[in-house]
């Protein structure tokens, strides 16, 4: 039965947004629980396994695989019932090891719900989180600008609501994560400005910007093809309106 489980952030997957105590953690964990995300889309198996090489990393390495939401079910009982499963198939994972780590994409801490599937097997006290670069600071840094205008507000935000409620008001900046439907083709011809970035930190990172009424098919074309190419895509953008553009 698992007793202790440590979160480690690793970013985007670059190995070099893995902090010395991440590093740490790892080389240093009994067992380490690995997801398989489904077909066309092991190499994000692969990234963390490389990862784990790299580092020399010697514990046993556990896979499990993760369940289908039930579609058919109110949003939050989806994704509750959906945690409830991960958590189960942690456990089956782990089998009699009693401390597991995990290495999540970003920062565990950051608009991920694993601490909230951990604390499904183990208590807060027990439940050990290092955290990672975002993907949000990895836009940011590719695009070499600022996430927030002088003395301005910051929003994040998922497409979902910005599907349902579009452009919040009084907005300044908004940075939009989750968003797999390329929500902000909702918003052309509302004078805003789009930096967008696909697989950042990476080798295949993928960067775009400009007026969003000028780039968004521009930008929805681009993910198209590379969700195609690999199987899949991480993906983040920021947009401000456009007299705070560059």
């Amino acid at each position: 039965m698992i007793e202790t489980v440590t979160l480690v952030g690793i970013g985007t997957g670059n190995p070099g947004h893995l902090t010395l105590d991440g590093a740490e953690a790892l080389t240093s964990a009994d067992t380490i629980l690995v997801p398989r995300k489904g077909t066309g889309k092991d190499d994000l198996a692969e990234i963390r396994l490389a990862l784990l090489d790299r580092l020399g990393v010697t514990a046993r390495v556990a896979f499990f695989d993760y369940p289908v939401r039930d579609e058919s079910l109110p949003y939050l009982e989806r994704v509750e019932r959906w945690h409830d499963e991960i958590a189960a198939r942690w456990a089956e994972a782990a089998g009699e090891a009693k401390s597991v780590a995990l290495l999540v994409w970003g920062d565990p801490s950051f608009y991920d719900s694993t601490m909230r599937i951990a604390l499904r097997l183990t208590t807060r006290d027990r439940l050990r989180v290092l955290p990672g670069i975002t993907a949000v600071q990895a836009l940011t840094a590719a695009h070499a600008i600022p996430v927030n205008a002088v003395n301005g507000r910051i929003l994040t935000t998922t497409g979902r609501r910005l599907r349902d409620g579009g452009w919040p008001e009084g907005a300044e900046t908004v940075v939009t994560v989750l968003d797999g439907e390329c929500s902000f083709k909702a918003l052309t011809g509302e004078g805003l400005y789009i930096w967008w970035g696909a697989f950042l930190g990476m080798p295949e990172q993928i960067l775009d910007h400009g007026p969003l009424d000028e780039a968004a098919e521009r930008i929805i074309a681009t993910r198209a093809a590379a969700r195609e190419a690999h199987g899949w895509v991480m993906d983040t953008y920021l947009m401000k309106k456009i007299d705070a553009g560059e």
